[in-house]
């Protein structure tokens, strides 16, 4: 008996965990297809809050503002974090290199709230004395760029220390000039990593409240802020018609992905043994 437990407890425990994270989520699916607003009981299917949702026009439009901020968020976030963790992988010492990598790597830890209230400060100073930028969709992107990049450093960061410097100096050795080393050796090199950046950028972008609370002016409100704004007001099935939707392209998403990486790493394995193959041979 202690050993089937020793065996099995593993499964057990994580099968636990699981459920605790997702069986919320099926739920929350089941209960977008309730003929009611009941969320005590499922009284029937039904489509209702779908087709409710299609005549929601705060949410319709806050899913298109979330969408543009987070591909706008992503796209810098990806730019800039691969530039940040160039200079920090790459040139080791240089003045002020403490105070970078800690001004980097800060928004990873300090509290959104925090974040979002400097930015607030921020964006309001500047605009009494600059008359710009007014608090909306560039104000948003601005602060989602700013936690975005961090992120987005860190995970290519990981993949620039992976690299073989040796396929660089190869190709400095051979005449290339450094900025053609950049683009053309190491950026196919660290290209999943950037992706990667680029994903989990436009995630933290598309799902955050906080940030977007603050920076966010009259009349321009992302998803998230109306879903929460509903939630607060009470039970709304409409919320999680769009929340199933938002589940589903998420899982599309990130499925999409894994198998493109699956596909990429094992033909980059194919090409790395045929290579020896044909080297054993010579």
């Amino acid at each position: 008996m202690k050993r089937l437990v020793q065996r099995h407890f593993g499964k057990v425990w994580m099968a636990l965990v699981f459920a605790f994270l997702y069986l919320p989520l099926m739920f929350m699916v089941l209960f977008s297809f309730n003929s009611t607003r009941q969320d005590a009981a499922f009284t029937g299917f039904s489509l209702r809050w779908y087709e409710a949702l299609t005549r929601d026009t705060k949410i319709v439009e806050g899913f298109w503002l979330s969408l543009k901020v987070a591909f706008t968020t992503g796209v810098l976030s990806a730019v800039l974090g691969t530039f940040a963790a160039f200079v920090l992988v790459r040139y080791r010492r240089f003045i002020g290199r403490t105070v970078f990598s800690g001004m980097v790597n800060a928004p990873l830890v300090m509290p959104e709230v925090v974040i979002g209230l400097s930015l607030l400060l921020l964006m309001v100073g500047a605009q009494n004395l600059l008359g710009w930028p007014e608090r909306g969709m560039l104000t948003i992107v601005l602060g989602h760029t700013l936690l975005g990049m961090a992120y987005g450093m860190v995970v290519v960061q990981s993949r620039l220390q992976e690299m073989d410097r040796s396929i660089e100096e190869a190709a400095l050795d051979l005449g290339a000039r450094p900025h053609q080393v950049f683009f053309l050796v190491t950026l196919p090199c660290i290209a999943q990593g950037i992706l990667a950046a680029f994903l989990l950028s436009f995630t933290l972008s598309f799902d955050d409240v906080v940030i977007s609370e603050f920076l966010s002016g009259p009349g321009v409100s992302t998803l998230p802020q109306v879903i929460f704004g509903y939630a607060r007001r009470g039970i709304n099935p409409t919320i999680y018609a769009a929340a199933t939707l938002l589940i589903t392209t998420v899982t599309v998403v990130v499925v999409v992905y894994s198998v493109w990486v699956a596909r990429q790493t094992r033909r980059r394995q194919r090409e790395i043994a045929a290579a020896a193959r044909s080297a054993g041979t010579s």
